[in-house]
């Protein structure tokens, strides 16, 4: 009686043991597949760096971040394979199968992505982070359209119609927004190219300061005077930067005149003490000295060396010296310049 009870009695056209059957399945199923994930997990958290290649650890991060909801989803579907249902039924389970697939495998890539691009800005910490933030959101975004379009169209939705809105949607906001997009590109365009980076020192047109911070729209420079300048990402790329972080050495060129009085030889005398006084000082390189011309307040040299540092602090100390050095030696000799200060030029000066 009990054995055709259970034989007889059916749930949506479906024998009872047949439903017994798909629970206990889907129960063991998913005892299974939270134990596996539970493992891989710790493996993860536990051994970071196990070998096998980066591939196979961004599959097992992939794997261990599977949701419990998505393993019980997986196990019901498996579970309900075992039922005998309508066909009307197997095709509806069949879309549930489609759409569970790709979102899970859409979740996946993207903690790929994210695992991929956090690992890739650890190794090369000279990378701008915003621009590895802007790729990893624009490869998320792609991602997860392509999945819905998917999905939609899966489940019979015209799709084309749909692309071709989206394609006119989107131009109508690129040009509403183009100021801002400009920008953004600008962003990716500096973490690219790296024309500069946070702690750099600058000069682009009248503004000179240290770089403290590149963001999606905008770069913070703190200038001298110690104010924060805020510059649009754009504007800044379409001027001439100067970026003297990345000077390795100052060529400096500077005249002074002696006034007349002095002989051929103390003339001589004068441009051999200014060699011997610069090759004397620690961080330079000496190029030339030379009396240039005959000037009306006297004869006026030109001196041309090299300052082996970036330090602008460092520059001026050599300069002060090589000066009281230059006065030192016209009052030995008993000499007067012909002019009240020593004429500096240095190509690139900047504070």
């Amino acid at each position: 009686m009990m054995r055709d009870w259970w034989l007889q009695t059916t749930v949506m056209s479906v024998p009872v043991w047949n439903w017994l059957l798909a629970i206990t399945a889907t129960v063991i199923i998913f005892f299974i597949l939270t134990t596996l994930r539970r493992f891989i997990r710790g493996r993860v958290v536990d051994h970071p760096e196990a070998p096998g290649g980066f591939l196979i650890r961004v599959l097992l991060r992939a794997v261990a971040s599977t949701s419990y909801f998505a393993l019980l989803a997986l196990s019901i579907l498996l579970g309900v394979k075992l039922l005998e249902l309508p066909f009307s039924w197997q095709a509806g389970i069949s879309q549930l199968w489609f759409v569970a697939v790709v979102l899970q495998v859409a979740l996946w890539l993207s903690g790929a992505i994210t695992y991929g691009l956090d690992r890739y800005l650890a190794r090369r910490p000279d990378l701008n982070p915003v621009t590895i933030t802007i790729l990893g959101i624009s490869a998320r975004s792609v991602l997860w359209a392509v999945a819905v379009l998917a999905v939609l169209d899966n489940m019979g939705v015209n799709i084309t119609a749909f692309v071709a809105s989206l394609g006119i949607g989107g131009i109508a906001v690129a040009l509403a927004a183009q100021v801002v997009l400009s920008d953004l590109f600008a962003s990716v365009s500096i973490g690219l190219d790296k024309p500069f980076e946070p702690g750099d020192f600058i000069v682009v047109g009248a503004i000179a300061g240290s770089i403290e911070h590149v963001g999606l729209k905008t770069t913070r420079i703190r200038s001298l005077g110690g104010e924060q300048i805020v510059c649009s990402n754009t504007e800044l790329l379409k001027q001439t930067i100067q970026n003297y972080k990345r000077m390795d050495l100052r060529r400096i060129a500077f005249k002074f005149t002696v006034a007349y009085g002095a002989g051929a030889s103390q003339a001589q005398d004068i441009a051999n003490s200014v060699k011997a006084l610069i090759e004397g000082t620690e961080g330079t390189r000496f190029d030339r000295a030379h009396l240039l011309q005959f000037s009306e307040r006297g004869l006026e040299y030109e001196v041309v060396y090299y300052v082996l540092s970036a330090d602008y602090n460092r520059y001026m100390d050599i300069q002060q010296a090589i000066n009281l050095g230059i006065m030192r030696e016209l009052e030995q000799r008993g000499l007067e310049f012909g002019r009240a200060e020593i004429r500096v030029h240095q190509l690139g000066q900047a504070a």
